[in-house]
């Protein structure tokens, strides 16, 4: 039986137990094999969450290894390229072409260098955004201010020990 089964099965003896007619030890034997049956079923579906957990945390660490590994071939791609550049520069190369590349300098697209900061006008500037600081709002919800449009909240939620 599916646990959403066994979960209406629950609610419905909980609904039958109002009903007079029907002896209580019959409900009683009833609800604690039901009861057997979901926590079996609960307990193994906490044991496939836990195993899916260990696998998102070795696919995470799996993540994190190739980020690395491709951070480090971004890095010596940079390096290289700045070598070769440098060693076209320094025999005054602008062009080589080969069998199969050709290397050239080429003119980038223009940008900006900023060489004073302080006397650029203020109207090249983005304004301020307001943003919410939640965590000083939690911290002064929690010293019993009222702070209108605000308030705190407790949930719950569920551990897998």
């Amino acid at each position: 039986m599916k646990l959403y089964e066994l979960t209406s099965n629950y609610q419905n003896l909980l609904d039958l137990m109002d009903d007079e007619t029907i002896p209580q030890e019959e409900i009683t034997k009833a609800l604690n094999g039901l009861e057997g049956e979901f926590d079996l079923k609960a307990e193994n579906i906490a044991k496939l969450i836990k195993s899916m957990d260990a696998d998102v945390k070795g696919l995470k660490d799996e993540e994190k290894r190739l980020a690395n590994r491709r951070k480090a071939l971004e890095n010596r791609c940079i390096s290289l390229k700045g070598y070769l550049s440098d060693s076209m520069r320094a025999i005054g190369r602008d062009k080589i072409k080969g069998s199969v590349i050709t290397l050239q300098f080429q003119k980038n697209a223009p940008s900006v260098n900023v060489t004073n900061v302080d006397s650029i006008p203020r109207k090249y500037f983005i304004k301020p955004v307001p943003m919410l600081q939640k965590a000083e709002l939690l911290i002064a919800l929690k010293n019993g201010l009222k702070v209108k449009g605000a308030e705190l909240k407790q949930e719950s939620s569920l551990r897998i020990k």
